[in-house]
């Protein structure tokens, strides 16, 4: 099913319990635009709420995944550069919020499929999902010290935690391109494919995500999220109780009577 987003920047289909969000700008690189950036936006909302959708699938048209800010609209000029300080540090923080915030708040699984560039705030909202295929053609810049900026869209802290202090501080400063091959070394993507084939398997993983056990995937989430926060023993505490819970439900009835039927678990949709 083909949804309206209200853009020809920004496409949406939804099939097979996948949201595929498609940056619809491969003339500029799929670099983010008032239009496009709305639209993102207000898809990750609507297809997080939408129970027919069990996994997020994020990509970009023609050969980048999205090239981050557009620069020519940058130096003062459009809307924004007429806002005082206040104006522009409210509206920034609403826009970020609403867009890599709801990505990483989101409890669906969420995957960013990478079949080129991925630069500045394109790779904070690749950082924002749960996993990242490239292609082999594919590299990854964060390019902010390039354009005089320190970073946005929570960069610096999904980089932190997706490849460490070390790394993060390496890749910020220096600005320097990295490609698909050392992305997967280093562990800023989960892996790389070949070109041709990277929208199939993208979808692939993300079907079979969706057709798994959302409770169960939502409290995992909850899980890893708090394991860089919390101390052991209050891990542990936490997690026993999400796993007593989903131990509740027909998803877990359903998966042992699979297992012991030797079939695949068909699991409710809720």
């Amino acid at each position: 099913m083909e949804i309206d987003t209200g853009t020809n920047e920004l496409l949406c289909v939804v099939k097979d319990g996948v949201a595929t969000i498609t940056l619809n700008r491969p003339e500029a690189r799929n670099a983010l635009s008032p239009d496009l950036t709305a639209a993102l936006r207000t898809q990750i909302k609507q297809r997080g709420e939408d129970e027919s959708v069990g996994a997020l699938l994020i990509t970009g048209a023609g050969t980048a995944f999205c090239s981050g800010g557009d620069v020519k609209a940058m130096g003062g000029r459009g809307p924004r550069g007429q806002m005082s300080f206040e104006e522009r540090l409210a509206d920034l923080r609403w826009r970020q919020t609403n867009l890599t915030g709801a990505l990483v708040s989101l409890r669906k699984p969420t995957i960013a499929a990478l079949p080129g560039a991925a630069a500045g705030a394109g790779l904070a909202i690749a950082l924002a999902c749960d996993m990242r295929i490239a292609a082999k053609s594919a590299f990854c810049a964060t390019g902010y010290a390039r354009i005089g900026l320190s970073g946005d869209y929570g960069i610096a802290w999904l980089m932190t935690r997706t490849v460490g202090p070390m790394r993060a501080r390496e890749l910020m400063l220096t600005a320097e391109r990295v490609d698909a091959e050392r992305c997967e070394r280093i562990g800023l993507v989960n892996r790389v494919v070949e070109d041709a084939k990277l929208q199939d398997e993208a979808f692939a993983l993300a079907r079979s995500l969706a057709e798994g056990p959302r409770l169960a995937f939502r409290n995992m989430k909850d899980n890893l999220d708090e394991a860089l926060s919390i101390d052991y023993a209050t891990a542990l505490f936490r997690e026993s109780e999400r796993l007593v819970g989903a131990s509740r439900t027909a998803d877990h009835r359903e998966a042992v009577q699979a297992f012991v039927e030797k079939r695949k678990p068909v699991f409710g949709r809720r």
